[in-house]
């Protein structure tokens, strides 16, 4: 079993483990203690998470500036961006529709009265950070540094394009510092490959630590949301491995298997940050040029959050739903094309997808107080968000790269270590 697969049979069993060491927990307890144990346990995956965190700033800027400073035009920068936007346009669209459609057909809100909370009250999300001002004086950093140190990816981005075609128009005179960037990004895929080692002890306190503070009743209090959700996103995987596999052929297979691991630390963690590092490497034993990856799955991490985006319209007509509203489809069609816009950049945000919905509920007179119906099984559906945007923004980069001729025939080497897995 070579490393990569090994370690993705760890996160599993953690996962595993964690479920089983949180009830325990959480049934021979009170509650003040599960309370306490399940904090200092998330001292454990917070401090996992700051790792990972702190080599994302390097890394993307790094990986990002080499990446457009090889393409050496600015002419093939904006065709790349424009078909990568294209087609994150597109998945966006099909996601958010996908939502609207699935919420309508099974009406999860329906009967949730016994739940409800009082049309007043607070859920203690601000959406005041989605107004189109803020988003817009947003994207670009007033300092790089500022934007580094606060791990703004969309404001990272939008420097390194500036960065990285200035260097291309400098040419040979920022050739050395085209290289000391490539060093870096090497380095920090190294860095990265040392902290993933404690991914799965990482995953077993993240685990443990929900089980044990909300118990197995939270998920059966929603299984049917929770189990109508997961069937969505499912779902949502078959239709976006499909238009993968009308654009790069039936190596869509083996693109989700070179990207299991990030996509399965993505799920345990509920962080799409965490696997950045590990699917850009996956891209790139897949066959996606460098330059290509570095440059698209930057920009889909804050572009092209396909499982967000069908879980705000799933989640918006829901809370709608539980209330007793009956919203027409040109309202639902409205919101869905609101959501659109207010949802690209979200990935900068705190519990981003619950701001944009907390934005969304307000525009249209839903009362904000249904997120708390959705508060206590949070964790639960960002775990499957953050694992459907690695697989999206996987196939995105391949086909972008496809697209542009950029995407090789695996080599022998890889094919049998493929086998091999």
């Amino acid at each position: 079993m070579s490393n990569r697969n090994r370690l993705t049979v760890y996160i599993l069993l953690a996962l595993v483990l964690g479920i089983a060491a949180g009830h325990i927990a959480h049934e021979n307890m009170v509650k003040e203690g599960a309370a306490s144990f399940a904090d200092y346990l998330s001292l454990i995956s917070t401090l996992f998470l700051r790792l990972i965190k702190m080599i994302i700033a390097p890394l993307v800027f790094s990986t990002l500036v080499v990446g457009i400073a090889k393409m050496g035009d600015a002419k093939d920068v904006g065709r790349i961006g424009a078909k990568a936007l294209g087609w994150f346009i597109f998945a966006s669209l099909i996601s958010l529709s996908l939502g609207l459609v699935l919420v309508n057909l099974f009406r999860p809100g329906d009967g949730l009265s016994a739940l409800l909370p009082a049309a007043g009250a607070t859920s203690g999300v601000s959406a005041s950070s989605l107004t189109l001002k803020e988003f817009v004086t947003h994207l670009v950093p007033t300092s790089i540094v500022d934007g580094m140190a606060k791990n703004e990816i969309l404001q990272i981005v939008i420097f390194s394009l500036f960065f990285g075609t200035a260097a291309a128009a400098v040419g040979e005179r920022a050739k050395p510092v085209v290289d000391a960037l490539d060093g870096v990004a090497h380095v920090m895929l190294k860095l990265t490959g040392y902290v993933m080692n404690l991914a799965p002890i990482a995953v077993f306190a993240a685990v443990t630590a929900v089980i044990a503070k909300s118990g197995l009743e939270v998920i059966g209090q929603y299984g049917i949301f929770m189990a109508e959700f997961y069937f969505g996103i499912v779902l949502l995987w078959a239709v976006l491995a499909l238009l993968g596999f009308l654009v790069i052929g039936p190596r869509v297979g083996r693109l989700l298997s070179e990207v299991r691991g990030p996509t399965l630390l993505a799920f345990s963690t509920a962080s799409s940050e965490a696997a950045f590092p590990k699917t850009l490497e996956g891209l790139e034993r897949f066959g996606v040029r460098n330059r290509i990856a570095s440059f698209v799955l930057p920009i889909g991490y804050s572009f092209n959050l396909d499982g967000s985006m069908m879980y705000c319209t799933f989640a918006s007509v829901f809370i709608a739903q539980a209330y007793g509203m009956q919203l027409s489809i040109g309202t639902q069609i409205t919101m869905m094309l609101i959501l659109m816009l207010t949802s690209k950049g979200m990935a900068g945000v705190p519990r981003a997808s619950l701001v944009v919905i907390a934005a969304t509920l307000n525009q249209f007179n839903i009362p904000e107080a249904g997120l708390l119906l959705l508060l206590g099984i949070d964790q639960f559906l960002d775990m499957a968000r953050s694992a459907t945007n690695v697989v999206g923004n996987a196939i995105a980069t391949a086909v972008v790269a496809k697209w542009e001729g950029e995407l090789d025939a695996p080599s022998e080497k890889d094919v049998a270590k493929a086998k091999l897995a």
